[in-house]
């Protein structure tokens, strides 16, 4: 498909907040989509985050990215994730009001999984949540221990960032987590783009 992104600011929480949308078809899923560490370069143009944008966008879900707070135009500076969980926050209820007979999902890529996972953990409208290389290694996600709703994690055996039997051994204590592994993968999927979308486009 051809996708046409809306640009434009949302309202965060602490200033406008940079944002790409694509509107879905009527009564299919939309989904917020969370980028990697901004400290480290991550924004809502990163590979992995656009291709799976184009993994829902493919399907006819609206999808939403944006940029955290003090990224490209995002208003406002880095909060060691704290912040950032908020600006997710206003994230899902931008889309909600935008496609409110959607189901609500978030989705995100390596850090982005735990600003969004907090958020939606929050927000009971989320009904899936895809989580594609979350680094368990570095930042807790013991918010997610009374959680009850679906989480797939996507995540390749050969992530040099995440170790793959360290988020193996994660899953295996979340009885909310379906993992799919993609032998081979690196962090970033670099050989492996078409089989993380399918992952990720596979969930429901």
């Amino acid at each position: 498909m051809n996708s046409h992104h809306e640009r434009f600011f949302i309202d965060g929480p602490t200033g406008l907040l940079q944002a790409l949308y694509q509107p879905g078809e009527h009564g299919k899923p939309a989904v917020v989509i969370c980028h990697p560490h901004p400290q480290y370069g991550g924004t809502m143009r990163n590979k992995v985050v656009y291709w799976m944008g184009r993994a829902f966008e493919n399907r006819g879900y609206a999808v939403l990215r944006f940029n955290f707070r003090g990224v490209e135009a995002s208003e406002g500076v880095w909060d060691d994730g704290n912040g950032e969980a908020d600006d997710v926050a206003a994230a899902l209820d931008w889309l909600h009001v935008k496609q409110p007979e959607s189901p609500l999902w978030l989705a995100g890529f390596s850090f982005g999984c735990y600003a969004g996972l907090r958020a939606a953990c929050s927000d009971p409208r989320v009904e899936r949540m895809i989580a594609v290389a979350p680094a368990v290694n570095l930042w807790p996600f013991d918010f997610l221990s009374n959680e009850q709703r679906p989480l797939r994690v996507v995540a390749g055996t050969a992530d040099e960032i995440v170790p793959f039997s360290t988020l193996a051994q994660w899953c295996d204590q979340q009885s909310i987590v379906s993992l799919h592994e993609i032998e081979g993968a690196g962090h970033f999927f670099p050989a492996h783009m078409d089989e993380m979308m399918a992952a990720v486009s596979g969930v429901g």
